[in-house]
């Protein structure tokens, strides 16, 4: 079985859009697990309407932990709940392509539904993310794992203020393999951007790469995650 773990805090708005395309997909061994943090609009009621098991979350890290403890499936696949397209065969080929490389974590590419600059940044990202697969692994809004792996490299470092993702697939690609596959766009909300502003966003992130990749990971609190203050469209 393949357990789908989303992390949520107020995610009314963009959780329906992702629920409904996992409900599109081509695969049918699979659950739903949403770990929340305490959300104070209709996420929680959202997603038992779809039917998924929500459990109580926290910020990323800790939510995709808490769901990989209740998950029941060998595999897990952990989304981010602002992802807004997600192809419809995307996890049958995912398992696919996972079992055939016999991997035990692997990534996928990401693009943007933004702007023509933030489009051209996940480019660069994507084929960054490609061409260092073998010697520095990344991974982002989506993350496919076997249950085996996470539960060996103790989950998500919940202490990690930024890319947790990243470290999370580094850690694991040292005791099996690692791949980032290439497959039909996943696409993610903008809103980050939008809100936060992108030159500061994308600064933040250039700086947290060369930190994770030079110095470990970030730990300090001078780097704060926000989570959930993404409200709207």
């Amino acid at each position: 079985m393949l357990s789908v773990i989303i992390p949520t805090f107020n995610e009314e708005d963009y959780l329906p859009g992702l629920l409904t395309a996992i409900k599109k997909q081509e695969y049918e061994d699979y659950e739903v697990i949403v770990a929340d943090a305490g959300s104070k609009d209709k996420t929680v009621e959202i997603a038992k309407s779809f039917g998924a098991k929500v459990v109580a979350g926290g910020l990323p890290a800790k939510g995709r932990n808490e769901g990989a403890r209740a998950a029941n499936g060998s595999l897990l696949m952990f989304l981010d709940a602002d992802i807004v397209s997600l192809p419809e065969r995307f996890f049958k080929d995912a398992v696919s392509e996972f079992k055939r490389r016999n991997a035990g974590v692997v990534s996928f590419p990401v693009f943007v539904a933004g702007k023509k600059i933030d489009k051209l940044a996940y480019l660069i990202y994507n084929v960054w993310a490609w061409i260092s697969q073998k010697f520095l692994p990344h991974a982002s809004n989506a993350i496919l794992v076997r249950k085996e792996v996470h539960n060996r490299i103790n989950g998500f470092d919940e202490e990690i203020k930024i890319a947790e993702d990243h470290d999370y697939a580094r850690r694991a690609a040292k005791i099996s393999k690692f791949a980032f596959f290439v497959t039909p766009p996943i696409l993610t909300s903008a809103r980050r951007l939008e809100r936060d502003g992108r030159v500061r966003i994308y600064l933040k992130y250039c700086w947290a790469e060369i930190l994770t990749t030079f110095f470990g990971p970030v730990k300090s609190r001078n780097f704060k995650y926000e989570f959930g203050h993404y409200k709207s469209k």
